[in-house]
C-alpha cells in the first residue's frame, strides 16, 4: 500500500463492488494513521446490522487504539441503503449525511463507502452522485482476479469523469483467492490504462 503519511485526509475508501475488501483496507490504513495521530473512521451508511457496535459492523473491524469509529445511518437488512431503508419505512436524509461526513476533526478522517460506487441511496440518487459534491479524494479497492479489469476500469472512469482524485487503485487478491502472480499481471494491465498508481495488497 502507499505510504500512509503520503495520503491526504479526509479520504474515502471506495470499492468496485461489494466484498472487495474496503473495510480491510480501511482498517489497515486507520491503524497506520493512528501511529501518526488521532483518526476518525466514519461509515455514513451501514447495512446488515441492527446497531453500530454490532460485532459484524464495519466499525467493529476498524476500531483500535487512537481510532474513533462512527456510524451515521444503520439499517438492518443486508441490502443497498435504499432497499434497506424502504423495508424499515425510512428515507435517508442525504444532506444531513453529507454534513455528518464533513464535520471537523482534530486529526485524520477516513470514510468508507457502501457497496459499489453506484449503489442506490435514494430513488434518484446513487452513492457516487451524492459523494461527488464533497470533493474528497479516494482509494479505489478492487478484486485481484477474473473480471477485475473491466470492473476497475469502469469504476475509475466513472470517478474521473465526475472529477474525483483517485490516490491509488488497490487490488485485493485476498478477497477472491487470486494467486499473487495473477493479481500482479492484472495490476500491470491496469497501469497501461489508468493515470494513477496501481498496487497489489499483500
Amino acid at each position: 500500500m502507499l505510504s500512509p503519511d503520503a495520503l491526504p485526509s479526509p479520504l474515502w475508501v471506495l470499492g468496485t463492488g461489494t466484498g472487495v475488501g474496503k473495510t480491510h483496507v480501511a482498517a489497515r490504513l486507520a491503524r497506520a494513521w493512528a501511529g501518526l495521530g488521532p483518526v476518525a473512521y466514519r461509515k455514513p451508511f451501514q447495512t446488515g446490522v441492527d446497531r453500530a457496535d454490532h460485532p459484524e459492523a464495519d466499525a467493529s473491524a476498524v476500531g483500535g487504539p487512537g481510532i474513533i469509529t462512527e456510524s451515521h445511518l444503520v439499517l438492518k437488512a443486508p441490502l443497498a441503503p435504499l432497499a434497506a431503508a424502504q423495508l424499515e419505512g425510512r428515507s435517508l436524509d442525504l444532506e444531513a449525511a453529507a454534513r455528518w461526513c464533513q464535520r471537523p476533526f482534530a486529526g485524520r478522517v477516513l470514510l468508507e463507502g457502501v457497496g459499489g460506487l453506484m449503489v442506490p441511496l435514494a430513488p434518484s440518487t446513487h452513492f457516487l452522485a451524492w459523494a461527488t459534491d464533497q470533493k474528497t479524494p479516494c482509494l479505489l479497492v478492487a478484486l485481484g482476479g477474473l473480471g477485475t479489469l473491466n470492473h476497475t476500469l469502469l469504476s475509475a472512469e466513472a470517478l474521473m469523469l465526475r472529477g474525483w482524485r483517485i490516490e491509488a487503485v488497490l487490488l485485493n487478491p485476498g478477497a477472491d483467492g487470486t494467486a499473487p502472480e495473477v493479481a500482479e499481471a492484472n495490476a500491470a494491465a491496469l497501469r497501461g490504462f489508468l493515470p494513477v498508481p496501481v498496487h497489489v495488497l499483500d
